[in-house]
């Protein structure tokens, strides 16, 4: 979230990946320029931070000088369940230092969201080629609704290794392994300030939701900090996950 996330990326990746002895790093990006969109800068400074493969969401598009750079890059996805014809694509893979291919699918749910195609025969399509590719698949389901999130779960079990929601920008702490071998975190949380309405400046918000007057809203950049993630172990031979942790550090300076 801003240049706050970004400098909590900075700080505290490279020990989260030495701890957790993580072989790939997927981090949703939509809103690291400033709280709202992506750039080319931004996105390298998460890259030189640790970070390996970028997801978005509906905030994707609100830089619009970046929008031609999704399709000049195959390590920053796009929710692939937008009309055909935009720029960048939905699934790609990555091969880690193992040389393991891992597949990565973005998905935007639709329940008080942007109209979008259905996530559910969307995914299911990418899915079913990645698996094609490789047996370890990971889902960001960008989505407000919990239940759209925990629906497309289950749609999956099974044929993915892992599912977490992402857009909220808070933590929840149902972290699970479904009978088919998913494991499923509803939302991974924000990276980025503490103070404010997830990650924006109060007063501006409080405006809107007391007087219904709109004001443009800013990244909270002075107070504490966050770093929210997930951690999942997954068997490379079988896609199955084996372990799923949540990650919550605060008061961050």
């Amino acid at each position: 979230m801003g240049s706050p996330g970004r400098e909590v990326l900075q700080k505290h990746l490279t020990f989260a990946r030495e701890q957790h002895h993580v072989d790939m790093v997927i981090a949703n990006g939509e809103n690291a320029a400033g709280g709202f969109g992506l750039t080319v800068q931004t996105a390298d400074d998460m890259f030189s931070a640790g970070v390996d493969f970028l997801t978005s969401g509906n905030h994707i598009w609100d830089k619009r000088e970046f929008r031609g750079a999704l399709d000049e890059t195959d390590r920053i996805l796009r929710p692939a369940n937008y009309p055909p014809g935009l720029p960048g694509r939905g699934a790609g893979t990555f091969t880690a230092p193992s040389g393991v291919k891992v597949g990565v699918v973005n998905l935007m749910g639709r329940v008080f969201m942007p109209a979008v195609d259905d996530p559910f025969r969307v995914g299911r399509g990418l899915v079913d080629d990645l698996r094609a590719i490789t047996n370890v698949i990971v889902v960001d389901v960008h989505a407000e609704a919990t239940s759209e999130k925990m629906a497309l779960g289950r749609f999956f079990d099974g044929s993915i290794s892992l599912l977490y929601g992402t857009h909220t920008h808070v933590q929840t702490s149902d972290e699970q392994i479904f009978a088919g071998g998913t494991a499923y975190l509803t939302d991974v949380g924000m990276t980025g300030p503490s103070d404010g309405v997830i990650g924006m400046e109060s007063g501006p918000v409080l405006e809107r939701f007391t007087n219904a007057v709109s004001e443009r809203f800013a990244v909270q950049k002075t107070g504490t900090r966050q770093f929210c993630a997930a951690v999942a172990t997954v068997d490379v031979a079988t896609g199955r996950a084996l372990d799923i942790k949540r990650i919550n550090l605060r008061g961050l300076a």
